[in-house]
């Protein structure tokens, strides 16, 4: 029998399934029974067979959700008496282990780190969030030695977890969409230079710098243009000439990506940069901060540069330097479709990752 696992995590999903989701989720259901216990995007569906979700809260909607968490997870812990979860985050783990005792049970949980939860009140949302920063700090050791395993996705977050005293699990990068984005061979560059940013409009992911440094950069390449797909608080400094997409499935990110010379990631935080994986598929170049997981995948002046992501002088530069040269942004591009071919896991490969993380929390947890 599959074993049943609890997903939980404040992820935003919208039902019904579809794309790379689909595929992901298909996958995962080959190897356990599954539930997933995370946000619902606006307008979707809150319920299906696998997936109970949250709807958004009109004012307040984070604090609420994580100040009901424990209960939410009590209640599917009770009705889907699940052998272990698979739980998103140090918040999400810290509720999790309340809801056990509420529940009573004993289900094993295997914390995933997917970026340096440090970040979570110094680069999201509101300012307001940096008067949480001793809680969010203080949550860390108690839900990393709580939890009976931990998986990680990069360098940084293993080096989190053991400064905590604790050895991951497994290391292993979050699941890239292989057919959307490596089973095509790669396009040419198209005609016109461009620049593609994908991601949440938000402070970690630097999207400010890109403004300021997309000024720097445009008077010096004239013909260039940029793309940037995503949505957030920063929506607001979306300069009003550049070419802005709220939200596009896989495919057509990775056709966003097929129009573009380089792909721009100044983040100054980031577990394991997917959506950087997902581009070196497409064989563009890559613009990334050097921070955090990025370097675990862009090398500097091989499939790349690196950027201090508080600078926009040194982002608009490096900007220029590949979309004023076809040549070396296609060399560029080449090294890059290797590393993503490197990087690649195929849906059915996750699956089986996960599989084998949860069978070891499982015999760890009870030796």
């Amino acid at each position: 029998m599959k074993p049943k696992v609890l997903f939980v995590s404040r992820e935003r999903f919208r039902l019904p399934l579809d794309g790379a989701q689909k595929r992901k989720w298909d996958a995962v259901a080959s190897v356990v029974e599954h539930r997933v216990l995370a946000a619902a995007a606006a307008g979707s569906p809150t319920r299906d067979a696998h997936f109970h979700l949250v709807a958004t809260a009109p004012v307040l909607d984070g604090p609420l959700f994580y100040l009901l968490l424990p209960w939410r997870i009590a209640r599917e812990l009770r009705d889907f008496r699940p052998d272990a979860a698979l739980v998103q985050g140090i918040h999400e783990t810290a509720a999790f282990l309340v809801a056990r005792r509420l529940a009573g049970v004993d289900t094993k949980v295997i914390l995933d780190v997917q970026g340096d939860w440090h970040e979570a009140t110094r680069l999201y949302g509101s300012p307001l969030r940096r008067l949480l920063n001793p809680l969010n700090d203080a949550l860390a050791a108690p839900a990393v030695r709580g939890a009976d395993a931990v998986r990680t996705v990069s360098t940084q977050t293993t080096g989190l977890v053991r400064a905590l005293g604790v050895e991951p699990a497994a290391v292993f990068p979050s699941y890239v969409d292989a057919p959307a984005f490596l089973e095509r061979p790669p396009v040419p560059l198209p005609e016109r230079p461009r620049a593609v940013f994908v991601g949440v409009l938000e402070r970690y992911k630097a999207f400010d710098t890109l403004v300021a440094a997309w000024r720097l950069a445009a008077p010096r390449v004239p013909d260039a243009a940029l793309h940037v797909v995503g949505d957030g608080s920063l929506r607001d400094l979306v300069p009003h000439d550049v070419e802005w997409s709220q939200r596009l499935t896989s495919e057509e990110v990775a056709a966003a990506m097929d129009d573009s010379w380089v792909f721009c990631l100044p983040s100054r935080s980031e577990g394991l940069p997917r959506v950087a994986l997902e581009a070196a598929s497409r064989g563009r170049a890559i613009v990334g901060g050097n921070r955090a997981g990025i370097p675990d995948v862009v090398e500097h002046g091989v499939n790349g540069l690196l950027v201090d992501p508080d600078d926009p002088q040194e982002l608009a530069d490096a900007l220029v330097r590949i979309l004023s040269d076809r040549a070396y942004a296609e060399r560029l591009g080449s090294a890059a479709r290797r590393t993503g071919e490197e990087w690649a896991v195929t849906p059915a490969e996750y699956a089986e990752k996960l599989r084998t993380l949860i069978a070891c929390a499982s015999r760890s947890s009870s030796s």
